[in-house]
């Protein structure tokens, strides 16, 4: 269902922002994203001078290789367009991520490593949703070793996406078509 009718206006600024995720061969996951960000109108940029309409400001990426439990082993940055000649300094910092795992606390412990003066607003940004990209690349990897472990422990955990958003919620006709022995009262490991 689209939104309503916008009131009469004129686009001003565009980010578009693109994620994937990929298998590797090494049984590795990558996770890649790329950010850019235009002007509809000309502008002058203290660095740069005259910025015509449509180029980029700002044109970033960024990779985080990922283990199937979420652990990342690499994280590579690049920018190429940035508003100033410095920005593309913070690129290489982003690598001390490597050793963290998404999960809860991912995006304080990403804030600790290059938050701040130490990283870039915009690649910063960008990895909350890489996190989720992640979830949702390694899902079918995932889904399997639990049922595998359930398989060989007779014990079934209760998922930890339980109580996350609203399709989610205990009560909810999801959980139950989903998850019915959570419904039905019989126990799970927490």
């Amino acid at each position: 269902m689209p939104l309503s009718a916008p009131a009469d206006r004129q686009p001003m600024h565009r980010r578009v922002i693109d994620m994937q995720g990929y298998a590797r061969a090494d049984g590795l996951f990558d996770i890649e994203a790329s950010l850019l960000d235009t002007k509809s109108y000309g502008f002058e940029n203290e660095e740069k001078g005259w910025l015509a309409p449509g180029t980029p400001l700002h044109g970033m990426w960024i990779r985080l290789t990922v283990d199937d439990d979420l652990l990342i082993h690499a994280c590579e940055a690049s920018s190429d367009h940035t508003p100033y000649a410095i920005c593309p300094q913070a690129a290489p910092n982003f690598a001390r991520l490597a050793g963290l795992r998404i999960g809860p606390g991912f995006n304080k412990a990403v804030q600790e490593r290059v938050g701040g003066t130490l990283g870039c607003t915009h690649l910063r940004e960008m990895l909350a949703q890489m996190a989720t990209v992640a979830y949702q690349t390694l899902y079918p990897v995932r889904r399997q070793k639990e049922l595998e472990r359930e398989a060989a422990t007779g014990v079934r955990e209760k998922p930890k996406i339980i109580g996350t958003c609203l399709a989610y919620h205990p009560d909810s006709p999801v959980v139950a078509m989903r998850w019915p022995w959570l419904v039905e009262g019989q126990t799970a490991a927490e």
